[in-house]
């Protein structure tokens, strides 16, 4: 469509209540790149934009922010400064009641192999991969609850479009 050329799904906003342990676990786990962090004292909350970026980010300010902004599929925590320090404070996952927001999805080469690492990492399994009806793919939870489904294309593939 002509009309929304040069659009690209920029980001999904993910609300988090830790920096350290949302970054590191986007990091450490699941391999993204933090590519950007833009604090907003006036507001009280910090951005941090976590992807998978094909090439090395520009090192200038603006040119950086520009570049981050038009990236395909980041993760944009969003951290509300003083969350951190509440004991009993969490955001809603969206998986309870009242459902709403889902999951994001990470596609890699093959789920076995990642859950065994996520397993090793003592990461929380929401469904390992040959739990349930639907075999093959997996979903795990970030620090915040957030669920974040492991899939890969092949395997995917094969349950939406199966061979004839």
């Amino acid at each position: 469509m002509t009309d929304t050329a040069g659009y690209v799904l920029n980001q999904t906003m993910l609300r988090i209540k830790d920096p350290e342990a949302s970054i590191a676990f986007y990091r450490d786990v699941l391999g993204m790149t933090l590519l950007d962090r833009y604090d907003f004292e006036d507001m009280r909350f910090t951005l941090y934009f976590m992807g998978y970026p094909d090439q090395t980010p520009p090192t200038d300010r603006a040119d950086r922010a520009r570049w981050v902004f038009a990236q395909p599929a980041l993760v944009e925590l969003t951290h509300n400064w003083g969350t951190e320090s509440e004991a009993d404070f969490h955001y809603h996952d969206g998986n309870a009641e009242p459902r709403g927001f889902g999951h994001i999805g990470v596609s890699v080469p093959d789920v076995y192999a990642a859950c065994q690492r996520f397993e090793k990492l003592r990461v929380d399994f929401v469904k390992r991969p040959d739990d349930g009806s639907m075999k093959g793919l997996a979903f795990i939870r970030d620090p915040d609850g957030y669920w974040i489904e492991i899939l890969s294309p092949g395997g995917l593939a094969s349950l939406v479009a199966p061979e004839s």
